[in-house]
């Protein structure tokens, strides 16, 4: 039994668990969306919890984890990476809501890790939108707050 995973997992949970019941008094529209991230993620951290205990799942060795042409200083560089990328999205659905930062963030993505073309990626970026629209905005008609920039530029 690997103590760090039970640990990690549990405190998914909590968090899950957590999320479920502060948005269950929320209107229909607004626990939508929480509800649809925080529910799959109680399962699977349950789920998770389980297995660990059960004792499935062979603990990671850092020295297998790793492919042999990566060394710990390139692994340490992309995982931060990873984090500036996860916070530069934070700071972008503050600042401009989500509607805006999914598909800057897509296009940005794509092109700047060089995933792809700029082209491919600015219509990756369209597609984006546009999904993003058709099925929370259109279809689902949930709110999503306006970012800090909406609000500042915005008429008294």
């Amino acid at each position: 039994m690997d103590k760090g995973r039970v640990a990690f997992a549990a405190v998914l949970a909590v968090v899950a668990a957590g999320a479920i019941v502060s948005a269950l008094p929320w209107p229909a529209k607004a626990r939508l969306f929480p509800l649809t991230v925080a529910v799959p993620l109680l399962v699977l951290a349950l789920a998770q919890v389980i297995a660990a205990l059960r004792g499935r799942g062979a603990p990671l060795d850092p020295d297998d984890a790793l492919p042999a042409d990566v060394t710990p200083s390139i692994a340490r560089a992309r995982m931060h990476a990873v984090f500036a990328w996860m916070a530069g999205f934070i700071v972008l659905v503050a600042l401009i809501g989500f509607p805006y930062t999914v598909p800057v963030f897509v296009g940005a993505y794509l092109a700047f890790t060089r995933a792809t073309t700029w082209p491919r990626a600015l219509v990756a970026a369209l597609v984006a939108w546009l999904c993003f629209h058709v099925v929370f905005e259109r279809t689902l008609h949930l709110p999503f707050e306006a970012g800090l920039v909406q609000e500042w530029l915005a008429p008294d």
